[in-house]
């Protein structure tokens, strides 16, 4: 049986990334809804770029992440104009799999919460079985 090498990430790494939405990020533009307010598909989209981010200063050379498991419930409206924030933190560390906690805040209030799971993959692999598999 092979060993899993030790993985480069620990429990306790953060990262929040930022959006001031804008027309483009509307439910209604990204086809989820038609409203005027941030969409969930976007809301997702900053989550997981909170993930990242946290990963990417510890990113072994030709390896990167991808999602592979999403948990999120989006509490509250935000309309255009309005910045959020999104902070996401490293909680299990199993092997390859990377499980966050998120949180997308308006302000003081809680937008949106949930858990991203990530795999820790060898990049060249992973796009050439995607390839392949196409």
């Amino acid at each position: 049986m092979q060993e899993q090498p030790e993985s480069p990430f620990a429990p306790g790494l953060t990262a929040r990334v930022e959006l001031t939405v804008t027309d483009a990020d509307t439910a209604r533009a990204l086809g989820s809804g038609d409203v005027p307010v941030l969409g969930t598909p976007r809301v997702l989209a900053l989550a997981e770029a909170a993930t990242v981010a946290a990963l990417a200063p510890r990113m072994p050379a030709g390896s990167t992440t991808v999602g592979i498991r999403v948990e999120l419930e989006h509490r509250a409206a935000t309309p255009v104009g309005r910045s959020v924030s999104a902070h996401a933190e490293l909680v299990k560390v199993d092997g390859r799999r990377l499980v966050f906690e998120v949180t997308v805040t308006d302000g003081h209030t809680v937008a949106a919460q949930g858990r991203v799971e990530r795999a820790l993959v060898d990049r060249q692999r992973f796009v050439e079985r995607a390839v392949g598999a196409s």
